[in-house]
């Protein structure tokens, strides 16, 4: 159920190899396909549309983004994006 989906969805912590030059700023950028890439890695299918990133990630460090499960149920997912 949504609930259960949500409290495991939010013990996970996400990878994502980035490569990156001076002051941590990525080449390129981490969007909503890239965090749907790595849930289905964790063996989460989720629609890139769910994934509420906003603004695509320019820069290495730790983000908290929130997924829409239902539409009363979102779950935050934690996403690092360190240097390839």
């Amino acid at each position: 159920d949504a609930q259960s989906m949500k409290g495991d969805l939010e013990k996970l912590s996400l990878t994502i190899p980035m490569k990156a030059g001076e002051a941590d700023v990525l080449f390129g950028s981490v969007t909503s396909a890239d965090i749907a890439s790595a849930l289905e890695k964790e063996g989460y299918t989720i629609d890139k549309r769910k994934i509420d990133i906003g603004e695509p990630i320019k820069r290495l460090g730790v983000y908290h983004v929130p997924i829409k499960l239902f539409r009363t149920v979102t779950a935050e997912v934690k996403v690092w994006v360190v240097k390839e």
